[in-house]
C-alpha cells in the first residue's frame, strides 16, 4: 500500500449494523466537506459507503459487534478510507453483476472512483482501504488549509 503524509487523521467506531454504516458516512462527510472540493467528496462518500456496506453484509465484526472506519487527509491531497473489520470467509474482490442483480457491484464501484484499493489482513481481522486522489486541478485551499494537525 502506498504510504500518504497525513495531514489530518479520523477514526469512528460504529456498530456492525446499517446505522452505523451511515453515522460514519455522515461524520466523514461532515468531518472533510470543508477540505475537499464538493466533487471529490461525493467520490470519497461512495467510496467509504462501498466499503462500510460491505464490511455491514459480508464480513464479521470486531470485538464488541463494530466495525472501525478511519480517513486521513495527506498534505499532497490523497484520502485515504480504512475500513477493519473481522474479517470474512474469503477475500474481497470485485466480481461482474448481472444487469439485472440488486447487488454485486461494490468493489466495482470503489476500483471506478478510487486510485487505489486493496485488502490487508491482520491477527485482529481484516482491513480494505482505498485511496482518492485531489488532482491538483481540483484542490481548494482548505485542503492545505486544514493540514495544520
Amino acid at each position: 500500500m502506498p504510504e500518504t503524509v497525513a495531514a489530518r487523521v479520523w477514526c469512528v467506531v460504529v456498530p456492525h449494523r446499517p446505522e452505523g454504516a451511515r453515522l460514519a458516512r455522515h461524520r466523514l462527510s461532515a468531518a472533510l466537506a470543508d477540505r475537499l472540493p464538493t466533487v471529490v467528496l461525493s467520490d470519497v462518500v461512495a467510496v467509504a459507503a462501498e466499503l462500510i456496506g460491505n464490511a455491514v453484509r459480508h464480513a464479521a465484526p470486531l470485538p464488541g459487534d463494530v466495525v472501525r472506519v478511519a480517513w486521513r487527509l495527506s498534505r499532497v491531497g490523497v484520502v485515504e478510507i480504512r475500513v477493519t473489520d473481522g474479517g470474512a470467509a474469503g477475500r474481497p474482490t470485485e466480481r461482474i453483476a448481472d444487469p439485472e442483480a440488486p447487488d454485486g457491484r461494490g468493489l466495482t464501484i470503489v476500483s471506478a472512483l478510487a486510485d487505489t484499493w486493496g485488502v490487508v489482513r491482520d491477527g485482529l481481522g481484516q482491513c480494505v482501504w482505498a485511496q482518492v486522489n485531489v488532482p491538483a486541478t481540483r484542490r481548494s485551499e482548505p485542503v492545505l488549509a486544514g493540514a495544520g494537525a
